[in-house]
């Protein structure tokens, strides 16, 4: 459930692009999210603020990349490309996150793991060159798919820097808390959108896209989220990430009529390869 409400998000994002512009949507999604999260927050706060105000540099940071980096520039990327190759560049998170932490926190990969990197670069590459490799020659990339690259790398370094999150916090105290990091930031930018002359084109489908964003991928998404890894532990439910690609072109070829090409199959069969080799082989790498 929380892979299909994340994949919707996408493709809703992609849909209401010429009504809700990118910001405002990032801004409105997480304020829904914080008015459904709060209730759950709140009788926790006079117990653990001691823990929130001491690891306040942690939350700083992580408030800005997964709630006013992650999604805003997702959102941003969808106004220039299309949802199916969105969810395909998504799917190359995990393997963002494994060269991140190889780079920044010294993990040690082994070869396998190595051509499963250069496996998924390789699938990313086609996908953004639209199956041409002679795009790159051009430098004409297509910049929704560069936005969207930006968007993945946010999540990573989001995912790699949860480690040093304060310990003890009730979750649902900490993602209110991020959140209104990631609204304080959203703010000015929303307010700087305004002032350009983009604003919300009121209407029913528009209010409701927003509403989901908020209701399903923004709140239910992560309730939804804890409680499966809890039921089947962190890495076997973070593998199920790889599910979007699947079920956003769908709904893409259903909502949008984005008809995938041979480059998105190509690119989804090298990108899963790679995600194969780096996560589900036998003998994990090990962290120094």
């Amino acid at each position: 459930m929380t892979v299909l409400f994340w994949s919707g998000n996408m493709v809703l994002g992609r849909a209401i692009r010429d009504q809700v512009p990118p910001l405002a949507l990032a801004f409105w999604r997480w304020a829904i999210a914080l008015a459904l999260v709060l209730p759950l927050a709140l009788p926790h706060l006079r117990t653990q603020w001691p823990l929130l105000r001491r690891g306040w540099k942690p939350i700083v940071v992580l408030g800005l990349l997964g709630v006013g980096g992650y999604n805003t520039l997702a959102y941003v990327a969808l106004n220039y490309t299309a949802a199916t190759n969105a969810l395909l560049l998504n799917s190359f998170i995990p393997i963002a996150t494994i060269a991140l932490s190889w780079a920044f926190l010294s993990k040690h990969l082994r070869g396998i793991e190595w051509l499963g990197v250069l496996l998924s670069l390789t699938g990313v590459t086609i996908i953004v060159c639209r199956g041409d490799l002679q795009t790159l020659a051009s430098l004409s990339l297509n910049i929704g798919d560069l936005w969207m690259l930006a968007a993945v790398f946010t999540w990573a370094l989001y995912t790699i820097g949860l480690q040093w999150r304060p310990v003890g916090v009730d979750p649902m105290l900490l993602l209110a808390a991020f959140i209104v990091i990631g609204l304080l930031a959203l703010a000015p930018l929303y307010a700087w959108e305004i002032a350009h002359g983009r604003s919300i084109q009121i209407s029913a489908s528009s209010l409701a896209g927003i509403a989901y964003t908020g209701i399903f991928p923004g709140f239910l998404g992560y309730v939804f989220y804890n409680r499966a890894v809890g039921e089947v532990g962190a890495s076997k439910a973070s593998l199920f990430i790889h599910l979007m690609p699947v079920f956003g072109t769908l709904l893409a070829a259903l909502f949008l009529a984005e008809i995938p090409h041979s480059y998105h199959y190509l690119g989804m069969v090298l990108i899963f390869s790679g995600i194969y080799l780096t996560t589900a082989a036998p003998g994990q790498a090990k962290s120094s």
